[in-house]
């Protein structure tokens, strides 16, 4: 197995950090977050005892969601700006750790491990890729669950903007997208007064049944796949989400 190359300094560990990124992405729905985590708790059924691992939170929205339901949850991100800003939330059974997802934190931790909102994917190949999956399978307990929620790349290529430019509290964006080698590059040129910056994000284009075969060479029965956050069943014409539960035998 190569070894991870932690010196690399790859588009996700600038653009994760950057104010920008945070500011370019404030539309997000958080109603509609907040209704995807009812509907997984629903479906899940955890117990009042589980403990969640909530990997590349972000700042730590769905953490939120899950802790107020009533469960531990520890998020966990790359971006040390992402988890100082979770951490103001934090409380005795919310917590925040700065964190690669290609290593497990623990072995047999978690009942149940969520990387949500397209958190996957990020790394040059399939092989590394994979790295993130053979972490989750050892922080899971015996018989947790995986959740991926990933996007219907078929879907997202056949609506693809090639262009676009926004301007969000007088920084003009110009963001890019291209499809390219089984990936969806997306390039954000921004202006803020004087200053100028170029931004990227590279996501590997994964099918249903790429994922499909990469759950099952990192040991995972898959149990479900839905296709939208009502998890209604997965349609590659038509659904807006690609998410897969996976359980660790």
């Amino acid at each position: 197995m190569k070894p991870i190359d932690k010196s690399a300094e790859s588009w996700y560990r600038t653009w994760f950090n950057s104010p920008y990124y945070h500011l370019l992405y404030s539309h997000r729905d958080e109603n509609e977050a907040e209704r995807f985590i009812d509907n997984l708790i629903k479906y899940l059924a955890p117990s009042e005892e589980a403990h969640f691992l909530d990997l590349a939170c972000g700042k730590g929205r769905h953490s939120l969601f899950i802790n107020r339901a009533g469960f531990e949850v520890t998020g966990a991100d790359l971006a040390e700006e992402n988890i100082r800003s979770a951490k103001k939330n934090g409380n005795e059974r919310l917590h925040f750790v700065r964190h690669d997802m290609r290593e497990a934190l623990g072995r047999d931790l978690f009942d149940y491990v969520l990387n949500l909102f397209t958190s996957f994917g990020y790394f040059k190949d399939l092989e590394e890729n994979e790295l993130v999956l053979r972490a989750i399978a050892t922080e899971l307990k015996q018989k947790g669950k995986f959740v991926l929620d990933f996007m219907n790349v078929e879907e997202v290529t056949r609506g693809l903007v090639p262009a676009e430019v926004k301007e969000i509290e007088g920084v003009h964006f110009k963001i890019s997208r291209r499809y390219e080698s089984g990936y969806i590059l997306k390039t954000i040129e921004l202006k803020d007064e004087d200053t100028e910056h170029t931004y990227y994000e590279r996501v590997k284009a994964l099918t249903k049944e790429e994922l499909a075969g990469m759950f099952h060479r990192c040991g995972f029965e898959i149990l479900d796949i839905f296709g939208n956050y009502n998890l209604d069943d997965f349609d590659v014409e038509e659904s807006s989400r690609l998410i897969l539960i996976g359980r660790k035998p």
